[in-house]
């Protein structure tokens, strides 16, 4: 059992933890929480590169879940030492180091009725990971997004997204305007979500191969990636709000691509 903090192997959970480098130089990711952890279990075994359990967390088992866990090996930590590595403030008694999932904007394309989202300079955790989940919820092909995003591995990011993220295609272009280009060129009409949108949102029938833009939280989308789409959509809004939340508008426009 592992009793101290200074332990290496919770020194590199942490280090994952916290740093991105460190998770994109390894290809992992850390999951914490039982629902998402039992799921991958299920789901991806082989995506579980180290999985440890904290003696509380060990205790709390049902009958079922020890009988799951069983099958592959894990590390027990005491409940101090797992506390102060843990990124929750009330941790569930598992944390695992997992596999990056790898995916292709060609994959994404496989749908002849392809449906994107495209995040340019996304930077909040929170906001990303309610993303994804609605992706999924909505059944979007993948989501594009922006280097200069956050990143989706960030544990904040994991955790909002219930699973969605082992389930979901993204991936991060270095050059988002050669990205949408590549887009267009296979048929995907862009439909930039705007202040100054053209047309209501709900007025486009969003039909076959079609992406939607959404910009950065502050400031929207850039000028340069709204002068590539072929649509501006406007959500109309009343009262003295000036913007939607980056998710909301997101969650709005993809139902809208859904019906």
């Amino acid at each position: 059992m592992i009793t101290a903090r200074s332990n290496p192997q919770l020194k590199y959970l942490a280090t994952l933890l916290k740093k991105r480098s460190a998770r994109e130089e390894d290809k992992v990711f850390v999951c914490e929480g039982r629902k998402m952890f039992f799921e991958i279990l299920a789901q991806h075994p082989e995506a579980l590169v180290r999985t440890y359990w904290s003696e509380r967390g060990l205790s709390e088992l049902s009958p079922e879940e020890s009988e799951a866990l069983a099958a592959i090996p894990y590390e027990t930590v005491a409940d101090d030492a797992f506390d102060a590595v843990a990124e929750t403030v009330t941790p569930q008694g598992v944390m695992a180091v997992v596999s990056m999932p790898s995916y292709r904007t060609e994959e994404m394309l496989a749908r002849e009725d392809a449906k994107l989202l495209v995040l340019e300079s996304l930077r909040d955790p929170g906001n990303l990971g309610t993303i994804l989940r609605t992706a999924e919820a909505a059944g979007m092909s993948g989501v594009i997004l922006s280097a200069d995003s956050v990143d989706a591995f960030n544990p904040k990011v994991v955790r909002s997204t219930m699973g969605a993220i082992l389930r979901v295609p993204f991936v991060y272009t270095d050059d988002l305007a050669a990205t949408l280009a590549e887009l267009k060129a296979n048929g995907v009409t862009l439909y930039a979500a705007h202040l100054q949108g053209s047309v209501p949102y709900t007025e486009p029938a969003y039909a076959g191969r079609c992406a939607v833009l959404i910009g950065n939280e502050a400031n929207g989308l850039t000028d340069g990636i709204t002068c590539l789409s072929d649509v501006r959509v406007r959500i109309p809004m009343e009262g003295a709000a000036e913007s939607l939340n980056a998710a909301v508008a997101a969650a709005i426009l993809m139902y809208r691509m859904k019906e």
